[in-house]
């Protein structure tokens, strides 16, 4: 069997990263039927080896129970056979999108025989660090290799053996579809983290996912730019026209479908024209979903539940735990999520226009949505085939992060002899024409 220059041997991450560096070209330039055809190799080596997967997420389990990890991240931590259809079920998409690298942006003559391309390319080599979920890892290989991205993967120590398996068997599809040695590699502690942030000659990208401390850390530390999100606040505000009891069952959905997500709603902003009648039909819903409700002052006039403070409009629970506060209008509805949103995905359950496109104007959002889930916000909800991660900021990708996030371009220039001495003194002029592409 294959395996990259490194296994086996005692070697650093920053000469990891030289490897992956060196070979990124390679992989760049592989063709998009090598590419999809790891894809294809990855799916029947998992299926293949799915009792050695389970049996490894088994251990990872085992040992999180015993050290009292949250349970918030024990669910992540599972690889239960949904999960692993899903994932394969994303592979299977990714093969049938198009291929992202080599697409001509622009073709422009500059003078006659003098040609500017701009051309789609890989970023060159990935660091992603990721949480619990050892789904994640099959996405995220999945992704860099369909984008010709050379990546480093560290996934979360609590998911050790499963991620361990799942990586020899990723990397043994890659390399049987003829893609250069060192196009994935692997970081398995956690000291290996501040050495790979210290490699920004190596390293084009970090994606770090996790907790909030971690993220900021991450964005501290580096000289590496940095994509994600450190926080998953997202908001459901229920305007004064909203249908109640569809507005129930999307709440209940945003937050009991898979709290621990950070697409999850963590705070319900209900306009005070519906607290006597909405409150109560929530709270019991709410309640026999086992949610603990946290309520100002306000909204405990209508319904019993736990006093909510300042603080916890700025918490992502990741729990069945949910905020509560009522609003004057849409308005301050949208200045509440601006301020205290960390603008992932924010959602409004209302009937009237004005209220539905004031929403969707001014909330500052990477995803914002009318009716419908905040648990949608995914790659591979989205069509996407799968997501690297979620990113709250504005340059270079916004929202989840799927194939054209990994993609940058460059521009191509063919001349015959042409120098910019005939230009700068006259002898020549441009004659700048857009050509069909």
């Amino acid at each position: 069997m294959s395996c990259p220059a490194w296994k086996g041997a005692i070697v650093t991450i920053k000469e990891k990263a030289r490897l992956l560096k060196a070979d990124a070209p390679y992989l760049a330039n592989s063709s998009h039927k090598q590419r999809n055809q790891a894809l294809e190799n990855m799916g029947k080596k998992l299926s293949e080896h799915k009792a050695a997967i389970f049996a490894a997420n088994e251990k990872d389990l085992a040992g999180a129970r015993e050290n009292k990890l949250p349970p918030a991240l024990i669910n992540r931590l599972v690889f239960d056979e949904s999960k692993f259809a899903e994932a394969l079920a994303g592979l299977a998409d990714l093969q049938n999108m198009p291929d992202p690298l080599g697409k001509e942006l622009l073709r422009r003559q500059l003078d006659e025989g003098l040609i500017l391309i701009q051309e789609s390319c890989p970023l060159g080599v990935l660091g992603v660090i990721f949480e619990a979920r050892p789904d994640a890892l099959i996405q995220i290989s999945a992704l860099c290799i369909k984008s010709g991205n050379a990546a480093m993967l560290k996934g979360g120590s609590e998911a050790a053996e499963s991620n361990r398996v799942i990586f020899d068997l990723l990397y043994q599809a890659a390399i049987e579809a003829a893609l250069p040695e060192n196009c994935l590699a692997l970081a398995e502690t956690h000291l290996e983290i501040k050495e790979l942030l210290s490699c920004h000659e190596e390293v084009d990208l970090l994606v770090p996912r996790g907790s909030n401390p971690f993220v900021q850390y991450i964005m501290e530390n580096t000289r590496i730019p940095v994509l994600g999100h450190a926080d998953g606040i997202c908001h459901i505000y229920v305007d004064s026209s909203a249908d109640l009891k569809q507005s129930t069952e999307i709440i209940i959905d945003a937050k009991t479908q898979y709290p621990a997500a950070c697409n999850a709603v963590e705070t319900v902003l209900v306009d005070e024209s519906l607290a006597e009648t909405f409150l109560p039909l929530l709270s019991a819903a709410l309640k026999e979903a086992g949610v603990r409700i946290r309520g100002t002052e306000e909204v405990q006039e209508y319904i019993d539940c736990e006093p909510a403070d300042k603080a916890d409009f700025s918490t992502e629970y990741s729990d069945l735990i949910l905020t509560l506060a009522l609003v004057r209008d849409c308005d301050q509805a949208i200045k509440h999520i601006n301020y205290y949103g960390s603008h992932h995905t924010d959602a409004i359950l209302a009937e009237d226009e004005e209220s539905i496109n004031s929403f969707l104007h001014l909330v500052d959002s990477a995803s914002v949505y009318v009716n419908c889930s905040t648990r949608f916000a995914d790659g591979y909800r989205y069509g996407l085939g799968a997501e690297l991660g979620i990113s709250t900021g504005k340059l270079h990708a916004r929202g989840p992060a799927g194939l054209e996030a990994l993609v940058t371009y460059k521009y191509k220039l063919c001349g015959q002899g042409h120098i910019v001495a005939d230009y700068a003194e006259g002898r020549k002029q441009f004659h700048f024409e857009d050509l069909d592409l």
